[in-house]
């Protein structure tokens, strides 16, 4: 049947079904409809509503869902006027508009309106049907007049603004608006709302990427109708015309993509992820990591993590610099939760313990010394020794020997459990951690480690780190003691910021782990925590990479894009303890340890000559003493009998020792000793 002919006939069936009344209400009655709850796109919001990501459905379109209530109110207004003025007061079918259809398709030989109510069109979009034949357009009448019954006027609205054809694989007003404007439906120019009312009627002739001037007529017939229905103005009219077409799609927004897998992957049937993460500061980040790697090593990639320490949630997560990174980045890996060696960075809560179990003070002094566990001989980073030192200058220099020597005494058991009870899951290869542990021997993510910091920030009580917008954050465990929390942040405070990075006062480490792989800054203030990561993806070595020189001026850059002032620490608790050394109670004064009692001071007496294990020839004038260090007056033992004591010199001559083995010990004023074994001939 020719369509003029079917909507001659279809107008007819519509007219005399009011004499039926009654067996019309039972055939929409009885109308099987179509699924309403088709597929949308998943999407991933910010905390404020804003779309960080969205997916397309399973056959590839962009079909996000739309609501009248979120889309610009003159749109509605242009949309209903130019495609079904008696919306709002028809059943589904407008007699009044297929009549008038029906008449002009005889005086012209050819459908010139087909009639369609909105309701109709929906109909035909969510069975996909067509519109020209009998059978399709009748059944589109009979869906039309039941979904009247079944839903409300808003419900269908919302069926049009998510189902409408816009170009491509794009279905819904805001797909539309996402991939023409750039932009949410919320606000529209008059001419952005014609060329929407205009491009579903014919979505592909009329795409402005594929043809400009057919886009342009289109879009100018809404405008006019607009106007003619008083929406518009002249003055607003003419404004639009003037206003360029769209020549091309945008890309829909793609941020926080790693997060987005993850949140998708951990609640899969969920159609909308609302999250924590702020997306301005979301997208700040992320082209603050592609203008870090400017410039340098192709196969080097980023990662960071900021969170609020007071309420857990975690405001930006980088997982790379760019999701599709390519192969030599290899983007497309999370780099926020990959377990690497956190080099130092685990050092302040080494020396948290410290303070908390009363073992030392940051004024306390302790040795930089070589020193050997066993066969463990731990080595500060540039192979050099300090002496004696306050504590809080091994923690600000990042030495070796004395956080060892403080986990020796803490216990590396204790200190894994402080781990887990910050919140974090480290793994140790074996299983059984060592002292090693505390310079980085054992795995952990980006994400744990600014967990570690937030307890750090958080006055030593641990901190949920969470994503999912209003997800209950704990009360937390109690790590370290208030007093031993807020001297690790003013210890680290007091750390210089990187070269050209700005004064900041950021309580902040620097970490490299073994062999250059990993390149660490993590650092706090009263509110908020952040951690940078930098090496390549595969654990290869970075030559020349250090925590310092790579992560740390970036850190200082996402804190100075956070906000424009840092948080103060606050003052310390009242329990702290603020005196200098000497006015420490004397336990606190000097570490000694374990072993401390039968230590060897820096300046013991030694045996300079002979030296131990010599083999010398008897002479009648005796054997020389050498004696370096230590307190006179000195005493000498030769194989354990007294052979000259009380004397002040450093330089003697011993006589009387007979051929073969000795075993020469000095003792000095203080009680210390040195030895010397011998060989005489």
């Amino acid at each position: 049947m020719k369509p003029a002919r079917a909507l001659f006939a279809l107008t007819l069936l519509l007219w005399g079904g009011a004499l039926l009344r009654d067996g019309i209400d039972d055939w929409i009655a009885a109308t099987d409809l179509p699924p309403l709850l088709a597929e949308t796109s998943v999407e991933v919001r910010d905390r404020n509503g804003n779309l960080l990501r969205a997916y397309t459905v399973a056959d590839g379109l962009w079909r996000l869902g739309a609501r009248p209530d979120a889309v610009d109110p003159r749109y509605v207004e242009m949309l209903i006027a130019y495609e079904d003025r008696r919306f709002c007061s028809h059943s589904g079918v407008d007699p009044i508009a297929m009549g008038r259809a029906v008449l002009q398709a005889v005086r012209n030989g050819r459908v010139v309106s087909g009639g369609s109510t909105l309701t109709m069109q929906v109909a035909r979009l969510m069975e996909d049907g067509t519109t020209g034949r009998w059978a399709g357009k009748l059944r589109q009448v009979r869906v039309a007049l039941a979904l009247e019954r079944r839903l409300t006027k808003p419900e269908i609205l919302s069926l049009y603004l998510t189902h409408a054809p816009y170009g491509g694989n794009l279905e819904g007003i805001r797909a539309a608006t996402l991939s023409w404007f750039g932009k949410e439906p919320g606000r529209l120019t008059p001419a952005q709302a014609a060329l929407l009312v205009a491009l579903p009627q014919s979505p592909e002739t009329r795409r402005p990427d594929v043809s400009r001037e057919v886009a342009d007529m289109a879009r100018s017939r809404v405008l006019q109708r607009a106007q003619a229905a008083g929406i518009l103005s002249a003055g607003d009219v003419a404004a639009a015309v003037t206003e360029p077409v769209p020549v091309a799609r945008r890309a829909f927004p793609a941020l926080a993509a790693h997060m987005a897998d993850r949140v998708r992957d951990d609640r899969p049937d969920a159609g909308v992820h609302s999250l924590t993460l702020d997306g301005d500061l979301q997208q700040v980040l992320e082209n603050l990591a592609t203008q870090s790697l400017r410039g340098k090593q192709e196969r080097l990639s980023i990662a960071m993590v900021v969170a609020d320490h007071k309420t857990g949630e975690i405001l930006a997560s980088v997982g790379s610099q760019g999701y599709h990174g390519g192969d030599l980045r290899q983007g497309f890996v999370d780099m926020t939760r990959a377990p690497r060696s956190p080099g130092s960075t685990l050092k302040p809560l080494v020396y948290g313990l410290s303070f908390d179990l009363g073992l030392v003070h940051p004024e306390t002094l302790i040795l930089d010394a070589p020193v050997n566990f066993g066969s463990y001989a731990p080595q500060n980073f540039d192979g050099r020794f300090r002496g004696e030192i306050r504590v809080a200058d091994a923690l600000r220099e990042s030495l070796n020997i004395p956080v060892v020597l403080l986990t020796e005494e803490i216990g590396p058991a204790r200190l894994m459990g402080a781990l887990r009870a910050a919140g974090t899951s480290p793994t140790v290869a074996g299983g059984t951690a060592g002292l090693a542990v505390s310079l980085g021997g054992l795995g952990m993510t980006l994400e744990e480690l600014v967990t570690l910091y937030a307890m750090l920030g958080n006055k030593g009580q641990s901190v949920d780190l969470h994503w999912r917008l209003g997800a209950a954050s704990g009360d937390g465990k109690r790590v370290l003691n208030r007093a031993a929390a807020w001297q690790v942040g003013h210890v680290l405070a007091q750390l210089a910021p990187p070269p050209g990075a700005a004064d900041l006062r950021l309580s902040y480490k620097t970490g490299t782990s073994y062999g250059h792989r990993d390149a660490w800054a993590i650092g706090y203030d009263g509110r908020h925590v952040a951690g940078v990561w930098i090496g390549r993806p595969d654990g290869t070595p970075v030559p020349g990479a250090f925590g310092g020189e790579l992560a740390a001026p970036v850190l200082f850059d996402v804190f100075q894009r956070l906000k424009p002032t840092l948080d103060p620490l606050g003052p310390p608790p009242p329990e702290t303890l603020l005196v200098p050394t000497a006015r420490l109670p004397h336990p606190l004064q000097k570490f000694r340890g374990r072993a401390g009692v039968f230590a060897r001071a820096l300046d013991a007496v030694e045996v300079t000559f002979p030296p131990d294990g010599a083999e010398i020839e008897r002479s009648a004038g005796g054997v020389t003493l050498k004696l370096r260090n230590g307190r006179a007056p000195f005493a000498v033992l030769a194989n354990g009998v007294p052979v000259m004591t009380n004397f002040h010199r450093r330089e003697v001559t011993l006589s009387g020792l007979g051929r073969g083995a000795s075993v020469l010990t000095v003792i000095d004023a203080n009680g210390q000793s040195a030895r010397s074994r011998i060989w005489l001939d």
